[in-house]
């Protein structure tokens, strides 16, 4: 199965950067990459790593890009989907381990968002992925070899909550594990583990350097997704669907009955089920008294976890004939619609039957928006660019590149509010852009100004046709109070 691994990764590798070269930023994306101009020991919104990587990629290649942003999130993937197959071939030998890492690039929020594009899930999976291949090979490991895995287990513990906060439910998962196996119930006496969590620690500290000396603004702000005081059950159930459509249907069903019975198996299936439990069942029961909305990917790393059950299924079921289609079937839609999104983005075909709300401008960096102010004499050196959100922000900051101050004229600005601070920018002129409802935020503006004066809009545009109108002002005697 190695041959099959490697044409695996090396095509899915190539599809993933055709796709990333085909299509424009996202919102988020565009807002990492903008944002994250500023290098620093944290972000608001989410740790370091992704934004590291976006920015270390654009300033090695003097580009932002959208594939360029990308790559470290690509290249990234490609080892996670080796590691995967590592694991599943510890598992259950060599099929098994193929099928795992195949069917972890054909799962959407895995082998789409979290393998290409700039989110903090591409190297979250990785560290996760790299964690649980550690600990496999630590449990029955003894002398120098352990210390090495069990070291090894924690420097990806560390990177993995050095790429997102909620990477500590996989990690306490390997904890519920040596509480719950008798077996390896030891370890929890022995000096090994704590050395791993000490070097996790030790990865994750410039997190808390950071927030320290920044009023704990993101664990209070990534606190605050848990808080609520309503109790909504039925969200709990809808929170499982979005995971499942996320996952696919065909595969989640399949792996949530695995990683149940897994409880009962071998001793590596039980550490899986306990590492893919605390984020499937948190975030399903924390949907439930959230007073904000649970997005679905967020349980992610549990279904990672899944993934070498689900190849071992599929290795042993492939002889059935519905296994073999639902496969194939699958990878069909699969480069079927990542070709069709990305030759629309590229040439427009499908604007004829698009719905009302056409999301082709999410899927474009705005270049027509730099063109034409740039040609209309408004981006002369030292503009000061106002935006009224923080995600219109990172779309327009991304187009008119990184010569262009941007800054968010908003409370909440996010990452904006640490980069380019509003108040820096006391009494200046500015030049206000405003992508949606410029009827009632205009308006509002009005009063942060000394004078707000209406300018001619430009517009967001693909091949002639119109995708966004923005409505543009010049701002006079800018006060910042309050954001």
């Amino acid at each position: 199965m190695r041959r099959p691994l490697l044409l695996l990764i090396l095509l899915t590798t190539a599809g993933r950067l055709a796709f990333g070269w085909a299509i424009g930023l996202g919102v988020d994306e565009s807002y990492m990459v903008s944002a994250g101009r500023v290098l620093s020991l944290g972000y608001f919104d989410h740790p370091p790593a992704a934004w590291w990587l976006s920015w270390a990629s654009t300033h090695l290649f003097g580009s932002e890009a959208p594939v360029v942003a990308r790559l470290p999130f690509i290249l990234l993937f490609a080892l996670t989907t080796w590691m995967m197959a590592r694991i599943g071939e510890i598992l259950a030998g060599p099929s098994a381990g193929f099928w795992a890492a195949a069917t972890l690039n054909l799962s959407p929020v895995f082998g789409i968002t979290g393998g290409g594009w700039v989110l903090p899930d591409g190297p979250l999976d990785c560290a996760l992925t790299g964690a649980a291949l550690c600990l496999i090979r630590a449990l029955p490991a003894r002398g120098l070899s352990a210390a090495g895995w069990w070291s090894g287990a924690g420097i990806c513990a560390g990177l993995a909550t050095f790429s997102k906060y909620s990477a500590v439910l996989t990690i306490a998962g390997a904890f519920l594990f040596l509480l719950l196996d008798p077996m390896h119930r030891r370890w929890l006496r022995r000096w090994e583990p704590y050395l791993a969590v000490v070097l996790a620690l030790l990865v994750f500290s410039p997190v808390i350097v950071w927030n320290a000396s920044h009023e704990w603004a993101s664990f209070a702000f990534q606190g605050t997704r848990a808080g609520g005081l309503r109790f909504r059950p039925w969200l709990t159930l809808t929170t499982l669907g979005g995971e499942a459509l996320f996952v696919l249907p065909w595969f989640w069903v399949p792996m949530m009955v695995l990683g149940v019975k897994a409880f009962q198996e071998g001793w590596r299936e039980k550490l899986l089920a306990c590492l893919a439990a605390p984020p499937i069942i948190g975030f399903a029961l924390i949907a439930a008294w959230s007073s904000q909305r649970v997005m679905y990917h967020w349980a992610s790393p549990g279904y990672l976890m899944l993934f070498p059950l689900l190849g071992r299924f599929v290795a042993e079921a492939w002889d059935l004939r519905v296994v073999r289609t639902v496969i194939a079937a699958t990878a069909a839609v699969w480069v079927v619609s990542m070709a069709t999104v990305g030759t629309h983005i590229r040439i427009d075909w499908l604007h004829t039957i698009m719905p009302a709300k056409d999301p082709t401008a999410e899927g474009l960096d705005w270049i027509s928006l730099r063109d034409d102010l740039t040609a209309r004499g408004l981006l002369a050196g030292g503009t000061i660019v106002g935006v009224p959100n923080w995600r219109d922000a990172g779309k327009i900051a991304h187009a008119l590149g990184p010569d262009v101050t941007v800054i968010c004229l908003n409370a909440d600005s996010r990452q904006f509010g640490f980069a380019s601070p509003a108040r820096r920018w006391d009494g200046s002129d500015v030049l206000v852009l405003v992508a949606d409802r410029a009827d009632t935020v205009i308006p509002a503006l009005g009063g942060k100004f000394d004078r707000l004066e209406p300018l001619p809009p430009s517009n967001v545009t693909l091949r002639g046709r119109t995708l966004k109108v923005v409505t543009v002002a010049r701002g006079t005697g800018f006060r910042p109070g309050g954001l």
